[in-house]
Parts: C-alpha cells; structure tokens; sequence
C-alpha cells in the first residue's frame, strides 16, 4: 500500500516504510536521545542524529497567515520523498510517523517539523516538532538483522499532529539541513474511527495463546526469526497478562516487508534489560512456520492486525494502555511503557 502523494508543488511521492494500522498513543515521548547508543556510530552521522532529536519550532517558518502551498513555496531545497510508518488516523492528535530521503536515497537526519492543511491552497496548520527517533540500540542488544554503526537507516521522526475532522488532509514535513529548507509532501485519510477488528486503546486485550519453545516443539527456528534468538518467548500472553504490565511485540525481523522490524525488537530487547522485572515481555512472530506463503498466526488475527510490526502495551486489568504502529525508537517504546506503569503506581483500573 502505497499513500498518495500530496502537495502540487512537491514531485516526492509517498514510500510506505512500514505495515497497515494506526496509533492512539497521546503520551509525550521523552525524547531524549541514548546516548550511549550514540557513542556507537560514528562521525558525521553521529551528529546529524543528535541534532535531529531536538527540534525548536521557532527555527522554522510559522504556518500562521500562510497557505501549505506558501509554506512549501518558501523552501530552498528540494528533491527529497517522505516514507510514511503510520497509516490509520483518526480525529484528535495522531503520532505520525515518517522516514526523510534525499534525491541520492539517502536517508535524512536533521531537524524537521510538519505542516497540515485541508488542500495545500487551505491555511496551514504547524509546524509541530518532529524529533527523530533512534533504532540503533546498544551493541550487546543489537541483532543480525537490524541497524547499525554503519547503516543509515538509524532513526525515525514522529511528530504528535492533530486532525480536527475526517478527511483527506495534504502534509508537508520540511528538514532543516545546514542553511537550507528541504521538504516533501503527501496526503493522508482521516477517516471517522478506525474500521476492522483492530484492538484499540481502552479495549481488552484478547487473551490470545502466543507462541513458546513448547508451543513449537523446541524448534527456536520455528519461534523466532531473529538472529540471534531473543528471549522474549518464555511465557504465552495468555498466561502473563493480568499478572502485570505486557509488552506484546508483533515482528518479524527475517521477512518483514520493510526494514524496520530488526530495529524494533532489538530496542525491545534493550528496554527489557532495564524493565523486565516489572514488565512482562513478549515478542510473536508474525508468519505460520515463518512462511510468509501460509499467512498470519492467530494471534494477530485476533488483534486485528494486516501486518507488522505492532507493539500492545497491556495494563494488569487486561486493558491496552498503548499502541504503537510500524516504526518506533527507544524513546516510543520506553513512553509507552512508562505510561503503563504510572497507571499501576496509580493503581488506576
């Protein structure tokens, strides 16, 4: 699925960088950047990922009294295509989430923020902040399959953008890149409330059976794609939730049909050394066998999932506290832990 592209004035076309779905996650990521993990790349990228986490608004041009169209005139740059890694979006604010590639296709690390406007002729609404994201985990939690040091897919930008109604809304996101402002355009569906058996945030988890070393006959090749095998199958989310906090990972690091799911379970792995005594997690592959000719496991046709990867975060009452879709970074996920935690310190229902 390919999203449409937007903007008159923009030739970037969409990219889908990762699955179908959506967010409801209104919780402030903390943004802040590992730097640890940013000891681990080197040079030139290493600062460009440090600056893109941190984004002032007030470096870019308002969006008041300007048309999106007059937003975009107003750039120095262009050349570049925006890659989106979220795809439902409903009314109220909505993470969305992108990755930024030159016109050599290469990703881009800078600050950056979104614009929105009914049409690109309609005022325009920003610019909301868009700090970038990191994938690249500490070196004893990094996988075969997922970034590193010298991949440039090391981070992605997630801006908290509301839609005030359904429809079709036309996004600019415009970097900054040295002394030049460099954008790329696309449209996205708003629609009234997300269709399908999709779980949502609020609604109760389905008590679904995920897969363990027993539940595959101790085959680790049949349980896990990974390389090397995480130990994120110890127990079935049937059996953990309720008990306290999960976090069920749905992922697929050997056949993912973009290049995010490596990246995700390997920050998942990361934050489990730092959570795991109050959080319960969990990681389910995505295919039957991993064949991805036999189609999906039942526990993601239970959640209602298209694809992958998707993260659940589930409170002891069962309830999902958060969800993120497609691409997230260690700042995302550890957001949304955080949140499921302060409920139970709450000891909120």
């Amino acid at each position: 699925m390919t999203p449409r592209t937007g903007l008159l004035v923009l030739a970037a076309s969409g990219l889908l960088l990762a699955g179908c779905g959506g967010s409801d996650s209104d919780a402030p990521s903390t943004r802040k950047a590992s730097e640890k993990a940013l000891q681990t790349v080197s040079g030139k990228l290493r600062t460009q990922l440090r600056g893109a986490t941190v984004v002032d608004p007030a470096a870019f041009p308002s969006g008041k009294g300007k048309t999106l169209q007059e937003v975009s005139d107003g750039l120095t740059g262009t050349g570049t295509t925006l890659g989106l890694a979220s795809s439902v979006f409903t009314p109220g604010v909505n993470r969305l989430a992108f990755g930024v590639i030159d016109g050599e296709n290469r990703y881009v690390y800078a600050p950056t923020v979104v614009y929105t406007a009914a049409t690109p002729t309609e005022p325009a609404r920003g610019p909301y902040p868009a700090p970038a994201d990191l994938l690249v985990t500490d070196a004893p939690h990094r996988s075969q399959n997922a970034a590193n040091p010298k991949d440039l897919f090391a981070a992605i930008y997630a801006a908290q953008v509301p839609f005030p109604k359904p429809g079709q809304y036309a996004v600019l996101v415009v970097s900054k890149v040295g002394k030049q402002l460099i954008g790329a355009g696309v449209s996205v569906k708003v629609i009234a409330r997300a269709k399908g058996p999709l779980v949502k945030v609020g609604e109760r988890a389905p008590r679904v059976e995920t897969d363990t070393l027993a539940s595959v006959g101790g085959d680790k090749a049949l349980l896990d794609t990974r390389r090397p095998f995480d130990d994120m199958h110890g127990v079935s989310f049937r059996d953990a939730v309720g008990k306290k906090p999960v976090a069920l990972l749905f992922a697929t690091p050997q056949l993912c049909q973009s290049r995010v799911c490596g990246p995700v379970v390997d920050v998942a792995a990361q934050l489990k050394a730092k959570y795991g005594d109050r959080v319960t997690f969990i990681h389910q592959e995505v295919y039957v066998d991993n064949d991805t000719k036999k189609g999906l496991r039942e526990p993601l046709r239970a959640f209602g999932l298209p694809t992958e990867p998707w993260l659940f975060v589930v409170g002891t009452d069962g309830r999902v506290v958060e969800r993120l879709e497609g691409s997230f970074g260690l700042d995302a996920f550890e957001a949304a832990l955080r949140a499921a935690l302060k409920r139970e310190d709450e000891g909120r229902p």
